[in-house]
């Protein structure tokens, strides 16, 4: 938060004209200064050291309706915290999307992925807290309280035993994904697949209540950042994309 401190200026007929324009000054500068502080801020942001091993993850991109043909696996999408479990010689780290470790914040997915029977993956999931129906919730999440038991739901591998998965098409990196995770257990459990039609699981997932689902091509590559190979499509009338939306209005407002 910036601070302005107003000057003291004697009390005398020329003193009093300055003040008021010296405040309009320090006005001025305040607006004035909002760009470049928006600007450094973004600059900080991307020129932030990310840790050794991090991996952009691969992104969604948002479409009206799902495909339906075929050519194309369906996941439903949980509220949750996107995070990179990687364990190597080092140990087990958990990387947000943005490459902040929070390895401390959620000790069961580290002994999880540490009983894993590799010597080195990297699993991309979603860092989920279960509500009492069995959906994630965010609010959960929010409040720490649920940090111990805080599970990964994890949908793709892109590295085992040394080996970089991210050009292996998607199927085989499915079938890899699942027998090292295997059975669900705490801390950890693999995201449901369905080969029905798109437009089939997205309307099952939204009268469960779910946040929507995400298609994905069969036989593509894991690429970082956004990907046409991924397909977000969301229920309006869940939490997560009602808090989106309020979000998004929100940054119109302050523009």
């Amino acid at each position: 938060m910036r601070q302005h401190i107003r000057p003291r200026i004697a009390c005398s007929f020329a003193a009093r004209w300055r003040e008021p324009l010296l405040a309009l000054r320090l006005t001025r500068s305040r607006i004035d200064s909002r760009a470049p502080a928006d600007y450094l801020n973004r600059m900080l942001l991307r020129t932030r050291r990310t840790p050794s091993g991090f991996v952009e993850p691969c992104l969604p991109s948002p479409v009206e309706r799902p495909p339906s043909g075929p050519g194309w696996l369906h996941e439903v999408k949980l509220d949750g915290f996107r995070l990179m479990a990687r364990r190597d010689a080092a140990g087990v780290r958990l990387l947000t999307r943005n490459g902040i470790d929070w390895s401390s914040r959620f000790p069961l997915i580290v002994r999880a992925v540490g009983a894993l029977k590799a010597r080195s993956c990297l699993i991309d999931g979603e860092a989920i807290a279960l509500e009492d129906d069995g959906l994630a919730s965010f609010e959960l999440l929010l409040g720490r309280r649920h940090d111990r038991q805080v599970a990964l739901c994890a949908f793709d591998l892109l590295e085992l035993d040394g080996r970089d998965l991210r050009r292996t098409p998607l199927e085989e990196r499915k079938r890899a994904l699942a027998r090292l995770v295997g059975k669900p257990r705490p801390g950890i459990m693999l995201n449901a697949t369905f080969e029905e039609p798109g437009d089939i699981v997205f309307k099952h997932a939204c009268a469960l209540g779910c946040e929507g689902i995400v298609s994905k091509r069969l036989g593509s590559r894991y690429r970082s950042g956004h990907s046409r190979d991924w397909l977000k499509s969301k229920n309006p009338a869940a939490p997560a994309v009602k808090r989106e939306d309020e979000e998004d209005w929100g940054k119109r407002g302050r523009r």
